[in-house]
């Protein structure tokens, strides 16, 4: 018997050292599985994270200004750290919740899934279905307040860690009760909520960016005409003035603020409406509901290769577009094939080849479009809410955008744009299909061997993922690059003339820049759409250009042109730039460098600090990497134990891109553009002196 009992006590003593029973079965309770787990609700605990629970509350603000209620919004970022958005609506409900017990304020600010956007009662068409926002907000908040005008005073409810009470100095008291703080005026209604987020949760560097904001209230405004936004900023250096807006255009205005250059259409406005039916929950059983989605969208051409388009689902920018998106592009694109492109002289030829009929891509070069679609309890994919997921939408978008599409360009239309965008979509087209034509030759006779290689790259001997391509800006770097270089897995490939602007270019003028051919040639993984980063030759890609303003210019133009055509190069962080000094310093067998002259003078304060003098520190400047000796640029460029290289990230290319329109600006031939330029930003000068 004894020996029976201790079989039987250590069965759940074994259960116990394997440590999963019930006990280990943990749930989390209403604001807690927020702060567990940040990331399924607001994407993240750094920068775009912290910028999500700001977007909530301005969401929630303007969701009433669409409903008609608010007329003005404030956003006030404050000196601590907190961030307050005030509208004009009717103010959150005060009274108490039926079921809670509690008033409905603290329900919505404390519990998941709560508020006036379930149902359609309070909301025709909002911002979400997820009913998170608010109390999100609260559960990633170290404290939070929030203010309701209503019923002839101001009724406040604050929140410490999630409790609710009230604030008397930095005392706090837990209270489920609303204090009433002033009296108003009986028809003043409002909401006000202030939050300070919880930077243990969030990272130490996660900052509020003020011309995020500036974006989006200004997207907003074009959203819901006539309401008006304003931005303070209280922080250190924060603007002096407010920032305010107001639109009363809509789309149409959306579409001309993003137009940039020469129109080659008018803006063409689209509305419709159309139902469709969705099984919903309702009482605890799954219905059929009728839902009215009312369509909305503007577009025009311009004369120019990008493609700028925004789309929202009521007043949610949806970056990552979704169904309505797809049935835009799907309308658009089997509208400009079927009638605008119908019988065009100008593709008789590809017709034959049946290489006629359009890309998405083609119908998007120069096209600046908004679509917005509104319709009650929208689904989407992840709280984030960048992605629209409800089926439906897709079929009446496509409807309504192809039959108003269709009647502009069957003529009511102005005749002389119709013409203007045949012309420019079906060159697209050809240009398209004669880059594809090059690109396929060019790969042929690549293939070939190692004649089919650029003449000037010093190639390495082996190839790999521990090789890297070094590129280098003109011979006289080239020179020292080869001699000092491990040419076992190190190839050189200098650049002899101007890299293309990949911004700007289309693919065949990329294709016939010789300097962007020998990069594509010499990777070997080919470009674009075609780019397949398992056939590279080289691990990875370093830019080695002069420390001047030549040198920067030079690196944002390949880094743009690696963005565009070899982008996972970035995204894996194959992409490397060196950091040549601009000066050195030889002391004893010691060589100092500083890579700008401020960092220069910091290095002589530290050196002098003893008997050396100033004097007897001869620093040497370098104009360029072709003045640099052998070993010199080894040291500093080329062997991995003693150079400093800088990873390039696909933010580093969307700086590139703005760098290079700055450089154009600045450095090219339209002299009246570089005047409109220095004039609007040269505040500190008076323009009637510069001298263009």
């Amino acid at each position: 018997m004894a020996d029976s009992k201790a079989k039987t006590t250590s069965k759940p003593s074994s259960k116990k050292k394997n440590g999963y029973d019930a006990d280990a079965i943990e749930t989390l309770e209403g604001l807690d599985a927020v702060r567990k787990r940040p990331g399924m609700y607001i994407g993240g605990t750094g920068s775009s994270g912290l910028m999500h629970l700001v977007w909530e509350l301005i969401d929630n603000a303007v969701d009433e200004a669409a409903a008609g209620f608010a007329k003005q919004i404030t956003v006030t970022l404050h000196r601590d750290h907190s961030v307050e958005v005030s509208d004009n609506g009717r103010g959150i409900p005060i009274n108490k919740h039926p079921k809670r017990k509690i008033s409905a304020l603290e329900v919505v600010l404390t519990e998941l899934h709560a508020g006036g956007k379930f149902g359609g009662g309070a909301y025709g068409a909002s911002g979400g279905l997820h009913g998170v926002g608010a109390s999100v907000v609260n559960a990633l908040s170290i404290k939070m307040t929030a203010q309701v005008d209503r019923e002839g005073h101001t009724h406040e409810l604050s929140f410490k860690e999630r409790s609710a009470g009230h604030f008397d100095g930095s005392k706090f008291a837990k209270s489920h009760e609303l204090k009433r703080i002033k009296k108003i005026a009986k028809t003043k209604t409002g909401t006000r909520i202030r939050f300070w987020p919880d930077f243990d949760i969030f990272d130490k560097d996660a900052t509020v960016d003020v011309q995020e904001i500036y974006d989006r209230v200004t997207q907003s405004c074009f959203l819901v005409p006539s309401v008006k936004i304003k931005v303070i900023d209280k922080r250190a250096g924060g603007a002096k003035e407010p920032f305010e807006f107001v639109s009363r255009g809509g789309l149409k205005d959306l579409v001309d603020y993003l137009s940039n250059g020469e129109n080659v259409t008018e803006i063409i406005t689209i509305s419709g409406i159309d139902t469709f039916t969705e099984r919903v929950p309702v009482d605890g059983k799954m219905t059929d509901v009728e839902r009215e989605c009312s369509v909305e969208a503007a577009l025009r051409w311009v004369r120019s290769y990008e493609t700028t388009q925004e789309s929202f689902v009521n007043t949610i920018p949806t970056s990552q577009g979704g169904t309505h998106v797809a049935g835009f592009e799907r309308a658009l694109t089997r509208a400009v094939n079927d009638i605008l492109l119908k019988d065009t002289r100008k593709l008789a030829k590809l017709a034959k080849e049946n290489q006629h009929r359009a890309s998405k891509d083609d119908v998007g070069e120069g096209l600046v479009a908004t679509i917005k679609v509104t319709f009650p309890e929208p689904q989407f994919r992840g709280q984030t809410k960048q992605e629209l997921g409800t089926p439906s939408v897709e079929k009446i978008v496509y409807n309504i955008i192809k039959q108003n599409l269709t009647e502009w360009f069957e003529g009511s239309g102005p005749k002389t744009h119709i013409n203007a965008v045949r012309d420019k979509i079906a060159t697209a087209i050809i240009n398209r299909v004669s880059s594809k034509q090059m690109l396929d030759n060019k790969r042929r006779a690549a293939s070939l061997g190692s004649t089919g290689m650029p003449d000037k790259l010093a190639d390495c001997r082996n190839h790999g993922d521990d090789s890297e391509l070094i590129i280098v800006e003109g011979d006289s770097a080239a020179g020292p690059a080869k001699a000092g270089r491990n040419s076992a897995n190190v190839a050189i490939l200098p650049l002899r003339g101007k890299v293309v602007n990949a911004r700007k270019a289309t693919l065949k003028q990329v294709l016939d820049n010789a300097e962007a051919q020998a990069l594509f040639t010499a990777v070997g993984a080919g470009s674009g759409k075609d780019f397949d980063i398992e056939k590279i030759r080289y691990g990875r890609i370093v830019i080695l250009c002069d420390a001047d303003v030549d040198g920067s210019h030079i690196r944002c133009l390949l880094l743009t042109l690696i963005h565009k055509y070899m982008g996972e190069m970035l995204t894996e962080g194959r992409v490397f730039a060196a950091q040549p000094p601009l000066f050195t310093c030889k002391v004893g067998d010691t060589i100092h460098r500083a890579f700008s002259e401020e960092e220069r003078d910091a290095m002589t304060a530290e050196l002098t600090k003893g008997k050396r003098k100033v004097e007897n520190l001869r620093w040497n400047r370098f104009k360029g990497l072709g003045e640099m000796n052998v070993e010199e640029l080894a040291e500093c460029a080329l062997d991995p134990e003693t150079r400093i290289l800088r990873k390039l990230t696909m933010e580093d290319a969307k700086e590139a891109k703005k760098a290079i329109e700055l450089f154009e600006i600045l450095m090219g031939s339209d002299v009246s553009r570089r005047r409109e330029y220095l004039v609007k930003n040269s505040s500190l000068l008076d323009p009637s002196v510069l001298d263009f």
